[in-house]
């Protein structure tokens, strides 16, 4: 493992997840470890003249917990959920933000804003005028909105951002946030995304894409990465946020340290709008470049959490990705999408699967792929975790892959002893 200074090694001490199978880390896990699928049908607009009915959605979330009323009003609910995740983050790794905040900031990504508020005030426009629109109509649903509410609801006032590269944003939200540790502008940030993605018109134009699955049968069945009868993902919703320290400022606070994030990449296709490269050589030098930022070598990672969206060009391409970078060691490396049990939560998806990997790590134990019945010839070649087991995990590697082309990687090793 490369070595750095304490003070350049990045270490996640808390953990704050708003999902569809759960809220909470221990909640999250326990959910992801038993293959409980947090997909049913849509609640939150009416399907009928839509041919996609089903979504994983974020059940039991209150924002009036985390926002004040007038708060709440002036959110859309991926802020809300981002500010959520925040308070949860801070909580869990026992970390209050002290002084003026300056040594503390937030990368908050997401992948499309405030789709809630656009498509209703798109409504009111097109009904009732332009004279019609509130003053609040664009702060509130700009995708930054969700870095801005949590850096002022949390007092963060470190670097602050908001990367923006479809389904693999909160992995470069992460990666950025290291670096900024790293290069001494923080001690501590925040970070991550959030989606609240099941709208009418953003369900809709990623069906027209034929990206989503059109599964008649019981939703929970319908996310199957890497099996033969996959016909796309299930949108999800959510918010995961880490607290990311410098190892020597968590040494020094005495915070318990849960993982430590070793490496970091990110490569471009520069293929096409929303299929990858087929030669999957770009998705293999990212997974190879972060595992060289950790100084490891490909023997040594021990599990690999796939962007495995259950997509029919896309898992293929993954899983020739994964035998490039990995060689001869790919065979035998445990790899599962826990996509199947969350959904695909879009700008929140990398983060939260950061999570869960650094879970497996921490456990010994690795979340499955959940409806892989009838493996793809196309994605044989790796160790399909099909039901939760143990395993010893020296590091471990999550991938994020978004329209655009845009790569991103990790790479996720124990606590330092």
């Amino acid at each position: 493992m490369r070595e750095r200074p304490a003070s350049q090694r990045v270490v996640i001490t808390g953990m704050g997840l708003v999902t569809p199978i759960g809220i909470g880390r221990e909640e999250v896990w326990a959910a992801a470890l038993a293959g409980r699928s947090g997909a049913g049908p849509i609640t939150r607009f009416d399907t009928s003249d839509m041919p996609v009915k089903i979504a994983c959605e974020v059940t039991g979330f209150a924002p009036e917990d985390f926002l004040d009323r007038r708060a709440v009003r002036r959110t859309d609910r991926f802020a809300q959920m981002a500010v959520a995740a925040g308070r949860i983050a801070l909580a869990d790794a026992r970390l209050t933000i002290t002084g003026d905040g300056r040594r503390a900031g937030a990368a908050v990504a997401t992948g499309s804003g405030g789709n809630e508020t656009f498509e209703e005030h798109h409504r009111v426009l097109l009904e009732r005028g332009p004279d019609r629109l509130p003053p609040t109509a664009v702060p509130i649903q700009i995708l930054n909105m969700g870095a801005g509410q949590v850096s002022m609801a949390l007092g963060l006032r470190g670097p602050t951002s908001c990367a923006v590269t479809a389904c693999a944003s909160s992995g470069h939200a992460l990666g950025d946030a290291a670096e900024t540790i790293r290069r001494g502008a923080a001690d501590v940030m925040l970070a991550g995304g959030a989606e609240a993605g099941v709208t009418r018109f953003c369900m809709a134009g990623l069906d027209a894409t034929r990206a989503l699955s059109r599964f008649a049968g019981p939703p929970e069945a319908a996310s199957r990465p890497f099996d033969r009868a996959r016909d796309g993902f299930v949108m999800g919703e959510g918010a995961a946020l880490l607290v990311l320290e410098s190892l020597e400022g968590a040494r020094v606070r005495g915070a318990t340290i849960l993982a430590e994030l070793a490496g970091y990449a990110a490569t471009s296709d520069a293929h096409h709008v929303t299929e990858p490269d087929p030669t999957a050589e770009p998705q293999a030098r990212v997974m190879t470049e972060a595992i060289a930022d950790a100084g490891l070598e490909p023997s040594e990672i021990g599990y690999v959490n796939a962007h495995g969206t259950s997509t029919p060009t896309g898992d293929p391409t993954e899983i020739r990705a994964v035998r490039m970078a990995l060689r001869e060691r790919a065979a035998a490396t445990p790899l599962s999408s826990t996509k199947s049990i969350h959904g695909h939560c879009m700008g929140a998806t990398s983060a939260l699967e950061a999570a869960l990997t650094a879970l497996a790590v921490r456990d010994g134990r690795l979340p499955p792929t959940i409806n892989l019945d009838d493996l793809d010839p196309d994605c044989e070649g790796v160790d399909h975790v099909r039901e939760a087991r143990p395993a010893e995990i020296g590091a471990a590697l999550t991938t994020s892959f978004g329209f655009g082309g845009h790569n991103a990687a990790l790479v996720i090793t124990g606590p330092p002893v």
